[in-house]
């Protein structure tokens, strides 16, 4: 059955931008249910993003540690960001990310995964890159808003960070989880 037979499908009867902001914005969709009923639903839409698990040629992870105001504290994870306009695919997304967070250039990209971190609430997919062969190469080049610190860890010292939970990035997490899935022994 495709998703627009699917009896639990919700019919969008109309839809608008209620506030917009650099990032995302927040989108209001009037919707009938399927038992009939009618009512209105909000969502954030933002561009694809990517995550990248980089790995140095001594097979150190390139990790950050970001504040993030939404929680109030520094975060440890991973370069991330969202697709620019200028970039002409994810890849390339990954490798500007990449450099402008930890100054790093990556003589490989693959993709791992791709996720939707929160579809009850977001439009958003997270394609997620293992970058290897990672060579400091600039200077870091931060958004206005980033406040970020760089740092090369063993890779298993990273794992058990994420393990015992003093990783809390979603998205550290599911990097890891998924490379150790595929990748790990």
């Amino acid at each position: 059955m495709t998703s627009d037979q699917d009896e639990l499908r919700w019919e969008t009867q109309d839809s608008q931008t209620v506030y917009r902001c650099p990032g995302f914005q927040v989108r209001e969709d009037t919707v009938t249910f399927p038992d009939g009923r009618s009512g209105s639903f909000h969502s954030v839409e933002e561009q694809p993003a990517v995550v990248i698990l980089a790995f140095t040629p001594t097979d150190e992870v390139i990790i950050i540690d970001e504040w993030r105001q939404a929680v109030g504290r520094v975060n440890r994870g991973l370069p991330a960001g969202t697709r620019e306009s200028s970039d002409s695919d994810l890849r390339e997304t990954a490798q500007r990310e990449l450099r402008e967070e930890t100054g790093h250039r990556a003589a490989e990209i693959s993709k791992l995964c791709e996720a939707e971190p929160a579809n009850g609430l977001l439009d958003a997919s997270h394609h997620y890159f293992v970058a290897s062969g990672c060579e400091p190469t600039t200077e870091l080049d931060l958004d206005d808003n980033e406040s970020i610190r760089v740092e090369t860890v063993p890779y298993a010292r990273f794992r058990t960070a994420v393990k015992e939970g003093s990783v809390r990035d979603g998205r550290a997490i599911l990097a890891i989880s998924h490379y150790e899935l595929t990748h790990g022994s």
